[in-house]
């Protein structure tokens, strides 16, 4: 593959992450019911597996942890947008390095998402998340799978770009 179709591929799995990363953070940052039963329902998982005590606190702060996480790859995803517009500017030199940040951007966005499936599929969680008589229907689960899946594409086919 030829580094402007490498771009192209990476731009839209990027553009894929970023939406489902940046969308969800209204509901881990809120306290939105749907996040406090996902969380609470690992939380008791680890207490009941691991520790009381980590379990607690992953139930009360693990949406603002993962959160957080999802920002921070969503502006290392994006950030390559940022060095385009100060190389137009004619403020740097450098040849980009969007394929170095995907790269590790992906990595990222799968390593999130590995943990995601983890929990749908070893926890009470499940692949279709039931919430007071309603379900998510597996889409949380898809979601995750698709990232941790495209996270490892875009790591493969920016590792073949030099920057």
């Amino acid at each position: 593959m030829n580094k402007k179709a490498v771009a192209l591929v990476s731009w839209i799995i990027v553009i894929w992450i970023c939406k489902v990363f940046l969308f969800s953070l209204p509901y881990k940052f809120t306290g939105h019911p749907d996040t406090q039963h996902i969380f609470g329902t690992i939380g008791a998982w680890m207490s009941d597996t691991f520790s009381q005590g980590f379990g607690q606190l992953f139930g009360q702060y693990g949406a603002y942890v993962v959160g957080s996480v999802e920002l921070l790859t969503s502006i290392v995803l994006l950030s390559p947008i940022l060095f385009w517009l100060i190389g137009l500017a004619g403020k740097s030199s450098k040849r980009s390095i969007r394929s170095q940040i995907h790269k590790f951007g992906g990595l990222m966005a799968s390593a999130v998402m590995a943990g995601a499936v983890f929990f749908h599929l070893f926890t009470p969680l499940g692949v279709e998340v039931l919430h007071e008589g309603k379900s998510d229907g597996g889409s949380l689960f898809y979601a995750a799978v698709s990232i941790l899946i495209l996270g490892i594409v875009l790591f493969l086919i920016n590792s073949r770009i030099k920057p």
